[in-house]
């Protein structure tokens, strides 16, 4: 039995850090029920109809708000993945009835198998066609709004007729999903590709964010890789103050998914991240004051 204070609302990711929460820490998440504001799991860990795992998360969400966060939808494919993918998703929503639900604008999926990558999209308009079509029916399969994640990238595509940004931001404008912007994502893929980070955030209309990403990454000789497997960067809290300027405060994320720490660890992330939300957010009520005078 989880027991500690329940949060205002379970149905409402709230402005606060939240951790995206793993297997290795689930046994302890239920025998302390940690001050946490939120919790993210991935969606694919929890098809099962019955079992350990969905016995887990059903308490979980019991006691905390949680996000519901997909790595194997394949939203840029074209493969008979899709539809099962979305059916077993639209079971596990409607059993958990999550706070969130998102998943990455990429594709990971060809010719009826999985890949274990995000991989990027030409950002042409057929593609922008083709990806709005599908989050169009996820959101009417799931009869709710999603958010979608821009990823990290490795490389370009020659046939790409716009900027990534410029994409993400005309695939959430015409299918009406809101936006995951993962800021540790556009850091990386910004010094591999040679854009300017804050250029990107700058794109993005306000309104359209409901969430943000944070999570570390590795130098590889002349680029990064986005591994999840250390704390966050010094350059990307930067870019996070940055957008938590621009945007004001979101529901923000620590992500870990290699070499995860302890929980306690996590949760020392968590309060660094906090910190700036809660220090953006009191800047915004000071300007909200001074115009209301």
């Amino acid at each position: 039995m989880l027991a500690s204070t329940e949060p205002a609302s379970l149905d409402t990711l709230p402005l606060a850090v939240g951790i995206g929460l793993r297997a290795p820490h689930h046994a302890q998440v239920l025998a302390e029920r940690p001050a946490v504001a939120w919790w993210e799991v991935h969606s694919e860990n929890f098809f099962s109809t019955g079992g350990a795992a969905i016995g887990f998360l059903q308490q979980l969400r019991q006691a905390y708000p949680l996000s519901l966060h997909g790595v194997g939808l394949s939203l840029g494919a074209v493969d008979t993945l899709f539809d099962a993918h979305l059916e077993k998703l639209a079971t596990l929503a409607q059993r958990i009835e999550p706070a969130a639900i998102s998943e990455h604008l990429c594709w990971s999926s060809f010719g009826a198998r999985h890949f274990n990558d995000l991989l990027p999209l030409p950002y042409t308009e057929e593609a922008l066609r083709h990806v709005v079509d599908r989050i169009g029916r996820v959101q009417d399969r799931l009869r709710r709004q999603i958010l979608i994640e821009n990823v990290s990238s490795y490389l370009q595509f020659a046939d790409s007729t716009m900027p990534e940004w410029d994409f993400l931001v005309a695939v959430a404008q015409q299918s009406g999903c809101g936006i995951l912007l993962d800021i540790n994502n556009i850091y990386v893929s910004a010094c591999n590709h040679g854009f300017s980070a804050k250029t990107y955030i700058d794109a993005i209309p306000p309104e359209r964010v409901g969430e943000m990403h944070l999570a570390g990454f590795e130098t590889c000789e002349d680029f990064l890789i986005d591994t999840h497997g250390q704390p966050v960067h010094a350059p990307v809290w930067t870019l996070y103050e940055y957008a938590l300027e621009r945007f004001g405060p979101r529901p923000t994320l620590i992500e870990w998914d290699a070499d995860i720490p302890s929980l306690a660890e996590l949760q020392g992330e968590a309060a660094q991240a906090e910190r700036r939300l809660q220090a953006a957010g009191a800047r915004q009520r000071e300007v909200d004051d001074a115009l209301a005078a």
